[in-house]
Order: structure tokens, then sequence, then C-alpha cells
């Protein structure tokens, strides 16, 4: 029983971390790319949190009874891909008002 515990909260950790890091490499080199400061953190919102729902979805519950079987280990995924995106955008916006023309 505790290796279950201690490997869900490892994956929680580790996962949050990995998610974190991705959207925030993908963001920034995305706003790089385009020159537009929130487009990551709007595309994952209405993009990517939608996809990993309803890839989570199961046709046999009903929609309360998806959105309660929705792990907390998923849910802190998606807010950690979050943060990811929005601080990409916050970086690049602090790089341009520090007078980087190339972000």
């Amino acid at each position: 029983m505790t290796g279950g515990i201690l490997g869900g909260i490892l994956f929680g950790i580790v996962g949050s971390l990995l998610c974190l890091v991705l959207f925030f490499g993908i963001g920034f080199i995305l706003n790089m790319l385009i020159k537009t400061t929130w487009f990551p953190l709007w595309m994952f919102l209405i993009i990517v949190t939608p996809l990993g729902i309803w890839q989570l979805w199961q046709s046999d519950l009903s929609v309360t009874e998806n959105i309660q079987s929705l792990l907390v280990s998923d849910t802190i995924l998606i807010v950690a891909g979050a943060i990811g995106a929005y601080l990409s955008g916050w970086s690049i916006r602090a790089l341009r008002r520090g007078g980087y023309k190339m972000f």
C-alpha cells in the first residue's frame, strides 16, 4: 500500500514538472516564432485541455460522473501545463520590456 501511494506522489511530482517544462518550452518557441505573447496559453486552454478531457471521457458515464472520475493526478497535470504556458508568456513579455527585440 505504501509503494502505491509513494509511486502516485512521485508520478504527480515528476509528471507535473515535465508538463510545466514541456508547455513552457513549446510556448516560448511559439512566442518567438509568431510574436504573440498569450497565444500559447489560449491555445492550451482552448485546444489541449478539451482534448485531454475528451481522451479520458467514458461514454457510459454521465457528465457529472465523468467530471468526478477525473483523478487528482489528471488535474495536477492540466494545471501544471497551464502554468507552463502562462510562464512562457510572462517571460517573453519580461524580455520584450527589457529591450530584447528578437522576442
